[in-house]
């Protein structure tokens, strides 16, 4: 006959046996993200897979590509270029996040191509990017322009969704089959040309909002002004200039055939 006690002491093994057990498998359960979790700077809503191909696709990412995504989640973007042949690195505060990208861009058979650095987005080096593929909010974007403004004319900037404050996309496409994140907004990073240049029509100055261009000819105010990567166009009267920067010269043609150069004078 098994006494009080000993039940007792049975059950209290059993219990705690249970417990031990659940917290083994609490221990040892993955990581798993739930949409609206908070973190550092944004909380974390994934774009849907579709998008994400979509801002790949307006990008043109190739295999020559190096890819970057700032508060990378999941690893989604980074993953998706590494698919496409790229070189990708995401960089991501929240460790949990970044092993479990580790493990998607393994089962996704990319590890040699998708990085994944824990690190605060505002401190990342991006230099060597010449993709940005980004979601994330107007703040955090308009926080980030300096860097954007100084990686090397001709990068690319796709977000889902979020524009940055007083940059005009320069390009926007619309998915019309999604319900939610349908957008993408593409920035190509213009030279940086504000300033003073030498013509042989005369000192060109011009004054430069991001890819926008103002100013004069002569004496001859420009319409038109735009940079695109290091193309440049604008109008001078009835002239229109179209042309390539080229460090610090221009060269390029005018309507009607001539040509035309500048040299920076400041």
């Amino acid at each position: 006959m098994i006494s009080v006690n000993a039940c007792r002491i049975t059950l209290a093994f059993v219990f705690a046996a249970a417990l031990a057990t659940m917290a083994a498998a609490q221990q040892t359960a993955p990581f798993e993200p739930t949409v609206g979790q908070e973190g550092k700077d944004v909380v974390w809503v994934p774009t849907p897979p579709e998008l994400v191909e979509k801002m790949l696709d307006v990008a043109k990412v190739t295999p020559q590509d190096y890819v970057m995504d700032l508060g990378s989640g999941d690893g989604r973007n980074v993953i998706a270029a590494a698919k496409r042949g790229a070189t990708a690195l995401g960089v991501e505060y929240n460790p949990d996040m970044v092993e479990l990208s580790k493990r998607n861009a393994a089962a996704a058979g990319v590890s040699g191509k998708a990085t994944f650095v824990q690190g605060d987005m505002y401190e990342a080096d991006i230099a060597k990017a010449n993709v940005m593929a980004l979601f994330l909010l107007p703040s955090n974007m308009n926080r980030l322009q300096p860097k954007f403004f100084n990686l090397a004319p001709g990068s690319r900037i796709v977000s889902n969704t979020f524009g940055m404050e007083g940059w005009t996309a320069d390009q926007t496409e619309t998915r019309p089959d999604c319900s939610a994140w349908c957008t993408v907004l593409l920035w190509i990073v213009p030279a940086k040309v504000e300033g003073t240049w030498q013509t042989p029509q005369g000192p060109l100055t011009l004054k430069q909002d991001f890819q926008m261009l103002s100013g004069t000819l002569g004496t001859t105010p420009i319409t038109e002004g735009r940079l695109r990567g290091e193309e440049i166009s604008f109008k001078a009267g009835s002239a229109t200039y179209t042309g390539r920067v080229k460090g610090s010269a221009m060269e390029g043609s005018v309507s009607g055939g001539a040509t035309w150069t500048a040299r920076r004078a400041s």
